[in-house]
């Protein structure tokens, strides 16, 4: 869903539109989707970048993402096999492949692919996020933990990470609170879910394991502000 607010320095505003990975980033002067599925493409208006985690139905619409494109004329970031399905949609200029280790800048705001351990998936990727003014956002598609998230929380300190709960294979609360474990974040969000009961476990497992960190349980379609670490 599109954010019309602008949020103010050091803080971004992000919402959570379906019950996969979807989430709208907002920042100062720059505004991301990712894995726009089961969502209306006129949703999207002022869009800079779309990014794509990975090819399962859940993350990629082909279609969709070539009309929210065209509607936009937004920069579209996919894994390798996402790129490749996206090549005869999106116009070559407009379409960037990324791999682990990947840096891309949007002026100011700096997106690194990251590892994604989501073994169904041919080549995943997360997404580490640097606003403008430095707010850190982790999105961690529909990855189990891997001990390499632990140098991105000890390098990055992230001040907000999403963490699958459910559906994807393997998961669960218990993986979501290893991951926020690893990572260490200001927030940490329990998404990929259709059920509350699984935020609700995972946040009172994240209370208990790491109860400096706050759980922020979204609901679909609203709005929420993060401010960057003090």
């Amino acid at each position: 869903m599109s954010i019309q607010k602008t949020p103010q320095k050091n803080e971004i505003l992000f919402a959570w539109f379906n019950r996969y990975a979807g989430v709208t980033i907002k920042t100062p002067k720059k505004t991301l989707v990712i894995d726009p599925v089961d969502v209306k493409s006129k949703t999207f208006t002022d869009l800079d970048a779309i990014l794509i985690t990975h090819e399962h139905y859940d993350h990629l619409d082909q279609a969709l993402t070539a009309e929210i494109q065209k509607l936009t004329q937004c920069k579209v970031i996919a894994d390798t096999t996402s790129a490749k399905r996206l090549k005869n949609t999106i116009p070559q200029h407009k379409l960037q492949e990324a791999t682990v280790g990947t840096e891309i800048e949007l002026d100011d705001l700096k997106i690194r692919a990251e590892k994604c351990n989501h073994p169904p998936a041919t080549t995943p990727i997360t997404y580490l996020i640097t606003s403008e003014d430095g707010v850190k956002i982790f999105h961690t598609a529909d990855s189990l933990p891997y001990p390499e998230m632990a140098a991105i929380g000890e390098k990055e300190k992230p001040d907000i990470v999403f963490c699958t709960v459910a559906i994807a294979p393997g998961t669960s609360p218990e993986t979501g609170v290893e991951i926020a474990r690893l990572t260490k974040p200001k927030v940490a969000v329990p998404y990929h879910t259709g059920s509350h009961t699984d935020q609700k476990r995972f946040s009172e497992l994240l209370k208990k394991e790491l109860p400096k960190t706050t759980c922020l349980i979204p609901e679909l379609g609203k709005i929420y502000q993060v401010s960057k670490r003090a």
